[in-house]
């Protein structure tokens, strides 16, 4: 019979070796690159700046906001920006720009902390003159990955008001523009069908989360509509958070509006006299097109109220067009 005794001594050996190996292992760093997310060590593609905005090159797609440590930075594409949320959450950016370039994009940071751009990050040239077919005729539309499933609470914030209206005015002229995307109110024949809701809650001394920078700050959990700065060129903005749910549209958590009145004029009832002004209930049923998921439409598509431009002096945004009522129908 074979002694067992030289078999036990190989087992002994290997034994010994494995562990020497995987002792090796243990004192081996891991790469920066392969840190897991969450750990606080930055991956080796995030070598962010210490300050200052960043920009989709920096911070793209798939980094982790978390070991990157972006998570409150400003990421800026086209003269508009975005705080990045805290895992779990996104959020997204519409500027409506006098010259009627398209500005706005999406961030959404995952569960694990992953960074994504739900929708391709687009900054449009000006739109140029071209033939657009007639509001109810024209069907085109864009939506953002965006969906109010209960009711908008809205309050209108601390501060002036466009065309030097008193609170009780402009609650009016928000209120109706809020209630031409809700009400889908347009001259085409189509019935409302839309399922979307808003509600005003009153006033607040909170301010709509945006800096004068056309950055998009961190949300302070109020859908505030208000007036102020923005950039130079930028009319009004949209900024929205949403929780991001798969399969479906993002559920939108706060959703704030602002008019530029430092660099443009407003009125609320555009006249035969008017000059330069921007008509307030346009602007704003624009606006709200963008809180309730709505996109930019761009070059021959002018008719409609989700073009990239609202223009001076008319009211004709206030007045849905088959795109625009196409679009709200696709979401709710």
């Amino acid at each position: 019979m074979t002694s067992a005794l030289p078999r036990a001594r190989a087992l002994v050996g290997g034994a010994a070796a494995v562990a020497t190996c995987l002792t090796a292992l243990a004192a081996t760093s891991l790469p920066a690159s392969a840190a897991p997310v969450g750990s606080g060590a930055p991956a080796a593609a995030c070598a962010l700046p210490s300050s200052g905005a960043l920009t989709t090159r920096q911070l793209p797609a798939g980094a982790s906001a978390t070991a990157c440590r972006a998570v409150g930075r400003v990421v800026t594409v086209g003269g508009v920006g975005l705080t990045v949320p805290e895992p779990g959450m996104a959020a997204g950016v519409e500027a409506l720009r006098a010259d009627g370039g398209h500005a706005g994009f999406q961030i959404e940071v995952s569960k694990d902390g992953r960074i994504s751009y739900p929708q391709a990050v687009t900054v449009a040239s000006p739109a140029v003159a071209a033939a657009s077919p007639s509001a109810c005729s024209d069907g085109a539309y864009t939506t953002n990955d965006l969906k109010e499933y209960g009711t908008y609470n809205w309050y209108i914030g601390d501060g002036g008001m466009p065309g030097a209206l008193s609170r009780s005015e402009a609650q009016a002229a928000f209120a109706d523009a809020i209630n031409n995307i809700t009400g889908s109110y347009n001259n085409c024949g189509y019935s409302d069908t839309v399922d979307a809701k808003s509600a005003y809650q009153g006033t607040t001394t909170y301010e709509s989360d945006m800096s004068s920078t056309g950055a998009c700050t961190d949300r302070d959990g109020k859908s505030t509509w208000d007036a102020g700065n923005l950039e130079s060129g930028t009319v009004a903005q949209t900024c929205w958070w949403s929780t991001p749910t798969p399969g479906l549209k993002n559920d939108l958590v706060e959703a704030d509006v602002r008019y530029n009145t430092t660099d443009y004029d407003f009125t609320n009832s555009p006249t035969s006299t008017c000059s330069n002004k921007y008509d307030i209930r346009s602007v704003g049923t624009h606006e709200a097109g963008h809180v309730f998921g709505m996109g930019h439409v761009g070059s021959g598509h002018s008719e409609l109220t989700m073009y990239t431009n609202s223009f001076t002096c008319t009211t004709k945004a206030r007045t849905l067009g088959k795109g625009d009522v196409a679009g709200l129908r696709s979401i709710y």
